[in-house]
């Protein structure tokens, strides 16, 4: 299921370096484009704002990202890197070890639930 490319040597490639860089600016355009669109198509008859320009409507995405999603989720989560390696340690354990993970998750949760207290 989760097989590692032929070529995982761990050296650079510019080429996939590039064609990432090329779909999170094709992202961010259309995300600018749509609200945008919807910001001047909606708020300045209903409030009477001004229309939005395509930058500022980028700088509002920005904004809005940096407010409620946080800056450690723009640039790489934490949580994200230790799900990524309970993944490959689960993907090298043996059935039996796996087997063995699972009961001991599924009596940690229930010793968890029976010592909360109950409302």
């Amino acid at each position: 299921m989760f097989k590692k490319d032929k070529d995982s040597s761990g050296r650079f490639k510019p080429l996939k370096v590039l064609s990432i860089i090329l779909v999170f600016t094709a992202i961010a355009i259309a995300l600018s484009a749509l609200v945008m669109y919807l910001w001047n198509a909606i708020l300045p008859d209903v409030i009477g704002v001004k229309p939005l320009t395509f930058w500022k409507a980028m700088g509002l995405l920005l904004l809005a990202k940096i407010l409620f999603g946080g800056i450690g989720k723009l640039i790489g989560s934490k949580k994200y890197v230790k799900k990524r390696q309970w993944r490959n340690k689960w993907m090298n354990m043996s059935h039996e070890e796996r087997k063995e993970a699972k009961s001991r998750w599924k009596e940690h949760c229930t010793k968890r639930n029976k010592s909360e207290p109950k409302e």
